[in-house]
């Protein structure tokens, strides 16, 4: 990583392929969230990522694709940003390739109900995509012709996913949102890095869906350190870090 935690990057195009190399290629053994948010606080305008996001930032959610084992993302997130299997762009397969990942990651869906939309890009990908759900919708996600995890009975288990996944070989998780996830990722202490993009605009009050499970935080605020802030046409591209290897469970205290 470069020594400066802060920098501005020079105004229009961008070697993203290198900017993510040289910033973001040392990516956590646990889970990695990516997300934008606007000045005001929110997520998405209309429902969707794209209008508060930017070139640069759509850029770089892609190319740090280029260091994952896998890519999480919720259901909702799925369905409105119309996900399909990870296409790199050559560049970044060439990065990816150089750093011994020949193919690129699987995509895993969280979802309670088990099920994906029948006009999903992801029914019948190459590679099958991974379905996170409970016990009770197995059935359903392994109809969706999925790769199936089921864990927890009445919600998503999120601690026995993330082992799940790990179990498999897929080590660096790259978390892709949407916000109701992240949430609940949070409460579970299994945030290890942060990439977060503040877009220079105001979005206003967004109407917000349920939560995926009931709420479960953690006894006191979770800190993470700043690894770096990049400055590129008004937008700010923050990375921030766990500070040490120790999780919080609900209800404990870090002294």
């Amino acid at each position: 990583m470069n020594d400066s935690k802060v920098q501005l990057l020079p105004s229009g195009s961008v070697d993203i392929a290198a900017l993510a190399a040289d910033w973001y290629g040392d990516p956590p053994v646990g889970v990695r969230a990516n997300m934008v948010t606007s000045l005001d606080g929110q997520a998405a305008f209309d429902g969707r990522v794209g209008q508060i996001s930017g070139a640069t930032d759509q850029a770089l959610l892609k190319a740090l694709r280029i260091f994952a084992d896998v890519v999480l993302v919720g259901a909702g997130t799925v369905r409105a940003e119309n996900y399909g299997p990870v296409v790199l762009k050559e560049a970044y397969q060439r990065v990816r390739e150089q750093r011994g990942a020949m193919t690129p990651p699987q995509i895993a869906v969280v979802t309670t109900t088990g099920g994906l939309p029948e006009t999903s890009r992801l029914r019948g990908a190459t590679p099958r995509p991974i379905i996170i759900t409970t016990t009770r919708a197995r059935a359903r996600a392994a109809d969706c012709g999925a790769d199936v995890i089921a864990v927890g009975d009445e919600t998503v288990d999120l601690t026995e996913a993330v082992a799940a996944l790990k179990d498999r070989g897929m080590k660096h998780i790259l978390c892709e949102g949407g916000p109701t996830l992240l949430d609940a990722l949070a409460g579970d202490d299994l945030v290890d890095e942060l990439c977060l993009t503040v877009a220079p605009k105001f979005a206003g009050l967004q109407e917000h869906g349920q939560r995926m499970r009931p709420a479960n935080p953690l006894a006191s605020p979770r800190g993470l350190t700043l690894a770096h802030a990049l400055s590129h046409d008004d937008f700010l591209f923050l990375r921030y870090v766990r500070e040490s290897g120790i999780r919080l469970r609900p209800g404990e205290e870090l002294h």
